[in-house]
């Protein structure tokens, strides 16, 4: 085996072991560089077994499941009648939250969402409840990152194997 395709096949594996560390740590990008390694992995085939077709599917699911990730916990809070304030607190909370590790991702929506609601209408209860939803929707989307993260590895074996 050439030198090359080693050193692909390598960077390959610790790229994808690193995105399904992404895919619960919220510092990586789980899926992006999943996806980074599994196109190497078809580039160290030079695409013989996965082309452009499941690359492009695979890029899409990538795109997805980040933007999922991200907007989830904005949606969560629409889906329990949070203002337009509390949904953009919501998103501004993910991604300051993403500056204090763990404890800010799980806390950062919540506490957006809470205070873009008291700006809004200065009511505590309906704060309360858009925060929850904020948080309940990242939940559900980080539930759909992982499931997509997994079935973007098994569209990729089943592809490389059958």
């Amino acid at each position: 085996m050439e030198a090359g395709i080693i050193i692909l096949w390598t960077l390959s594996v610790i790229l994808v072991t690193l995105g399904i560390a992404g895919l619960v740590l919220p510092v990586i990008p789980g899926p992006l560089v999943i996806f980074a390694g599994l196109g190497l992995a078809a580039w160290a085939e030079r695409f013989t077994h996965v082309g452009t077709f499941t690359l492009v599917i695979l890029a899409l699911l990538a795109v997805i499941a980040t933007s999922v990730d991200f907007l989830a916990g904005v949606f969560g809070a629409k889906h329990f009648g949070a203002s337009r304030n509390a949904m953009a607190g919501a998103a501004a909370g993910a991604v300051v939250g993403l500056f204090f590790g763990l404890p800010g991702i799980i806390a950062g929506p919540f506490i957006g969402a809470v205070i873009g609601e008291l700006a809004a209408r200065k009511n505590f209860q309906a704060a309360g409840m858009a925060g929850m939803g904020a948080w309940l929707g990242m939940v559900v989307g980080a539930a759909a990152k992982v499931a997509i993260g997994f079935a973007m590895i098994g569209i990729f074996l089943l592809v490389r194997f059958l």
